[in-house]
């Protein structure tokens, strides 16, 4: 969870994993943590309406049950609170409602720096999470901060959705050495079930940001794998229904864009402009007590945050992060497994390459296309069954080109095209599930279609101290004449709770195995075991409060031929002393030789790769200061040459006041002596018929720099503006050329072609936002992009830099206005007699 700050990552180093498992042992023995009975909070009805002012200044607030006795989570767990928190909850039949007091020491104890909505920043916050189906696995939270910001999430056994939203009303107020938040959520932002009496999970949160402890109304161990099934309950809730959930979010969009336009075959620059006037709508409608449809309809991305490009010199794509919102929230069902990538949505087009006449031009050829609407059914029965479905349509996309004679006609790059997802989720006892879930691309014409069905499970113990989980998948590519058919599939089994864990996992990718018309794999055809082993301190020892570490190897053959590929240990130490400063120590081993089968881009090719290790540091510093510090130092060597890479990052970030903050981040990675791939060549005979390929691998030194600014300059809890600058250069030198042989050997080669490379990316991201109404938005958005790549490395940096700048710009400016209109609301308001 993110604010319990207990996380379990694959890498560490071996000598710090032992040095502390030994230094546990010999710690004097811990007292255990008293055996918290789970706790119970009943709810009180009200008939009268109560004013949301951060004020419980209503006679029924002191009528209701009181929720105290906090135990600590973070950073010791277990002592109790020494500044009382009080809650209380009442409900009716439109929503329920949640009061709460936070006891302090004085104004000056209660941190309160202002941020954007869902960030909640350097501060003390107060939130409240509900279960309401009480299966232990899924279910909501709400924060609020006592500047007033508000932070809500869904809880599943995929994690955490930070990035949905709720319409829902809180305020907050100082009272002498307390403050107070009050919150108001109507029945319409969560789901549940038309059981005549609830009864819900149901847990709180305090944070004290001055000391950095975590407070948890019904305590969560982190020694105990899980989150939801930690939770206390709530009971007293009779008698109350879902209300008609109906919400129209209709917008308008205004933007106007320049960038630069070169026709293929001509060296001339111009500069187009486009105005665009848009609208469109976003629906929510209940269709039952449990299941919610969302739907968007022409909806408009160009306000999302500019994606992080770099230079790609691996056999891989980039997997970028999605930063639109229809594709975010509420997606937590549609994520299980790590089926669905939903940038393959409005992402490239599936034919994009393509031949064309020799007197004929490619004119325009559009990088991506465009979404017309998509559609989420999701939702949970009373018996535990969770349902999703998704649906999404990208029109038809045409590169433009031009004949000998000056004619433009339309090349189709992408048919019709119809994305679906169905996910059928089987919440059990004991923290458990099975899940199906079924992909499914539908391409209009002679284009392939795909489809992926795929199943996962988890059964633990009652105790849920030990699990076995894992997933398997068939997908299947139809094209005209063939179908191309593959499987995955997954077992690991472990210890999940306790301060020793371990777990062994099984995991086949056949050769065939593609899921990537909408998913994403990197890499198929491999049999991996992995035996991964842990030890979590959580109680202070010596001078720090706690410790992880974590120790393991994988061992990797092809999956097709049956031969060895790679073998790899990891380890990881992560320590927090008793000043808020963590380290991490992390290390990776190769031991013996292994063998690359991607590099080459050559089916049934590999490159020997040379035995290496790779050793770092990351130390991060406490936050609550003005200034705070983040720094990481990597270093690897490698066996072969004078190959070796040296990383670095440097990010500190500075607090001016509770309104305006900026965090600076310099990265560094230099590869010195790196092997690659290069290029092909075919090779021919006498006659200049081919009769073979040759695959050329370059000797070169890669350096990357990446230099980005972050600045937030909050208004208040509804307004804000942002700036985020980001320059990137890698630059690539080729020393010397090789062939690689069958046997996976280099030869020297006189390749003399250039394959040296300067890459520049410049990105400017300003957004102003104000929440003028709840659910409702005005922003303004000025992006800026500059790039540079050319095919002769440029020493100096400031040179890249100015260079960069004088480089053709395309600059966008937009103007979105998106209100929210809920039925109930309005419903409410025409019901109220005149006065």
């Amino acid at each position: 969870m993110k604010y319990i700050f207990y996380t379990r990552k694959p890498v560490v180093l071996c000598v710090c994993f032992c040095l502390l498992l030994l230094a546990s042992t010999m710690l004097p023995a811990q007292a255990q943590n008293p055996a918290f009975a789970q706790k119970q909070l009943k709810a009180l009805r009200i008939t009268e309406p109560i004013k949301i002012d951060g004020d419980l200044n209503e006679a029924i607030w002191q009528q209701a049950e009181i929720a105290t006795n906090f135990v600590q989570n973070r950073p010791t767990p277990g002592p109790l609170e020494t500044h009382p928190t009080e809650v209380r909850i009442l409900y009716d039949d439109e929503a329920i409602y949640v009061g709460a007091i936070m006891h302090d020491v004085s104004q000056d104890s209660i941190l309160r720096e202002l941020g954007r909505r869902d960030d909640l920043g350097n501060t003390d916050f107060f939130g409240v999470f509900f279960d309401t189906y009480n299966d232990q696995l899924n279910g909501f939270g709400f924060f609020t901060t006592p500047a007033g910001v508000q932070q809500d999430a869904r809880y599943s056994t995929s994690g955490e959705d930070w990035s949905w939203n709720a319409v829902w009303e809180s305020n907050v107020s100082m009272q002498g050495t307390n403050w107070v938040a009050e919150f108001k959520i109507p029945y319409s932002a969560i789901r549940f079930s038309s059981k005549p009496e609830q009864l819900w999970g149901l847990n709180f949160m305090r944070n004290r940001q001055i000391t950095r402890k975590g407070y948890f109304w019904n305590h969560v161990d982190p020694a105990k794998d899980g989150f939801t099934n930690q939770w206390g309950k709530l009971t007293g809730i009779r008698d109350i229904k879902a209300p008609l959930r109906l919400s129209l979010s209709p917008y308008v969009a205004a933007s106007a864009a320049s960038f630069p336009y070169k026709k293929e075959g001509s060296e001339d620059i111009s500069t187009k402009t486009d105005f665009n006037f848009s609208g469109g709508l976003d629906v929510k409608y209940g269709i039952n007590d449990a299941f919610t449809l969302d739907m968007t309809l022409i909806p408009d991305f160009s306000q999302v945050q500019s994606d992080n490009q770099v230079l790609n010199l691996g056999p891989f794509e980039v997997q970028y992060n999605e930063n639109r919102p229809f594709f975010m929230e509420g997606t937590e069902l549609f994520n299980k497994g790590g089926f669905f990538y939903s940038r393959r949505i409005g992402g490239s087009p599936v034919n994009e390459e393509f031949d064309v006449p020799e007197d004929h031009k490619i004119i325009e050829n559009p990088l991506e296309t465009k979404m017309i609407n998509g559609t989420k059914v999701s939702g949970r029965t009373q018996s535990g069954l969770g349902v999703g479905i998704f649906n999404a349509v990208v029109g038809r996309q045409y590169a433009t080109i031009e004949d000998s004679e000056g004619r433009q006609y339309g090349k189709e790059t992408q048919p019709l095209t119809n994305y679906n997802i169905l996910v059928l989720d089987q919440s059990l006892k004991n923290n458990s599930y099975v899940t199906l879930v079924n992909t499914s691309v539908m391409r209009q014409g002679s284009t392939y279609d795909a489809n992926l069905t795929g199943g996962l499970f988890r059964f633990a113990n009652k105790e849920n101290k030990y699990a076995i989980n894992g997933k398997a998948a068939l997908s299947q590519q139809y094209f005209s004449d063939s179908t191309a058919l593959g499987y995955t599939y997954n077992v690991n089994v472990g210890k999940v709770s306790g301060n020793f864990l371990y777990s062994l996992e099984h995991n086949v990718i056949s050769d065939t195995y593609n899921p990537n018309d909408m998913g994403i794999l990197f890499n198929n055809n491999s049999v991996d075991e992995t035996l991964d082993l842990s030890y979590n301190v959580y109680q202070p020892f010596w001078k720090f409060l706690n410790a992880r570490t974590n120790l393991g190897a994988t061992y990797s053959r092809r999956y097709k031929p049956d031969t060895f590929q790679n073998f790899v240990i990891y380890a990881r130490a992560e320590g927090t002393f008793k000043n808020f400063l963590t380290v991490v120590l992390f290390s990776n081993l190769e031991p013996v030789v292994t063998y690359d089968f991607f590099e080459p881009r050559t089916p049934g090719w590999y490159y020997t790769f040379p035995t290496n290790y790779n050793t770092g540091i990351y130390l991060s510093s406490d936050y609550r200061k003005k200034f705070a510090l983040d720094v990481e130092i990597a270093y690897r060597k490698f066996n072969e040459n004078d190959r070796h890479t040296t990383s670095f990052f440097l990010s500190p970030r500075y607090r001016v006041s509770n309104k305006l903050n900026f965090v600076y981040r310099y990265s560094m990675n230099e590869r010195y002596d790196d092997m690659g791939f290069s290029d092909k060549d075919e090779i021919k005979d006498e006659a200049e018929k081919v009769i073979g390929e040759r695959i050329i691998f370059g000797l070169r030194n890669v350096n990357t720099v990446e230099n980005t600014l972050t600045g937030n300059y909050i208004f208040n809890n509804k307004m804000s503006l942002s700036l985020r600058a980001r320059h990137y250069l890698s630059k690539v030198v080729n020393k010397k050329y090789f062939s690689l042989t069958p046997e996976g050997k280099l030869l020297a080669d006189g390749h003399n072609e250039n394959h040296d490379r300067n890459f520049n990316i410049f990105n400017v991201d300003m957004v102003y936002s104000w929440w003028f109404a709840p659910g409702s938005e005005i922003s303004i958005v000025w992006k800026n992009l500059i790039s540079d790549d050319v095919d002769k490395a440029i020493p100096s940096y400031f040179d890249n830099f100015s260079r960069t700048f004088s480089s053709p710009q395309t600059n966008s400016l937009s103007v979105k206005v998106l209100y929210y209109i809920d039925y109930n609301t309005i419903k409410n308001k025409l019901s109220k007699p005149k006065a």
